[in-house]
């Protein structure tokens, strides 16, 4: 019996609180709502970094060393299909040996030279950089490191202005199935304000306040969010 007592009672405050949204919606004059959409996007431009470091007793046995690495880079890529190569300056590290006497004196003197340099492509041949493989670099000798590439989608600015307009809809149709309810229709559009938007990695659910731009994965979505007010009549 008192299972059958808060069943009745559960029913009747769902239908309180189902009354009194739709008392709102019929006494108010406006509706706020959200609306989104998402697209598919297949990113267009690909950002792609290495480095290649040598060591030389003296700075012009080094500089002699990673001219003849640079060489070899330039005809990899070359080979690779890979070109308009950006190189940045050559960062100098000259080494220290410490040697302890026997007197317990630590002195200090140069060991060499350290030189590292860096090399980019950007280029809207995704898939070669994708799979690009510097394993023959390495091979030859050259210490070669490489940075995932980054893979940026250029038209985001005009595919944006597009889906703002397509939250708008979505905004609009959620705000009638709303207004229906309370025995009201859609006037017209009050004002509306954007959201952020989220570029995520294709299937992800990260988001973000700041909103996410995702530069890790080849396919990715996004996102569009508008909060829209509308006049009821």
């Amino acid at each position: 019996m008192l299972a059958g007592l808060f069943l009745a009672a559960g029913l009747v405050f769902s239908a309180m609180l189902g009354t009194s949204a739709w008392v709102k919606i019929k006494n108010s004059q406006f509706i706020t709502v959200k609306g989104s959409v998402q697209k598919n996007i297949e990113s267009d431009l690909a950002i792609w970094t290495g480095g290649f470091q040598v060591e030389g007793e003296t700075l012009l046995d080094a500089q002699h060393k990673i001219q003849a690495n640079r060489a070899l880079v330039v005809k990899f890529l070359g080979d690779a299909g890979v070109t308009n190569l950006n190189f940045s300056p050559i960062s100098i590290e000259e080494l220290k040996a410490t040697k302890k006497s026997a007197d317990g004196f630590v002195a200090q003197r140069a060991a060499g030279f350290h030189l590292n340099q860096g090399v980019s492509v950007e280029s809207a041949d995704v898939d070669r950089l994708d799979k690009l493989d510097t394993t023959p670099l390495v091979e030859q000798g050259v210490i070669f490191t490489v940075s995932p590439p980054q893979f940026i989608y250029t038209k985001s600015g005009e595919t944006k202005i597009e889906m703002l307009a397509d939250a708008t809809k979505d905004a609009r149709a959620r705000a009638e199935q709303i207004a229906t309810q309370g025995g009201r229709t859609i006037a017209r559009l009050h004002d509306a304000d954007q959201g952020i938007f989220q570029i995520t990695p294709l299937h992800s659910v990260a988001t973000s306040w700041q909103g996410e731009s995702d530069t890790s994965s080849r396919q990715k979505t996004i996102t569009a969010v508008v909060t829209a007010t509308f006049l009821l009549k």
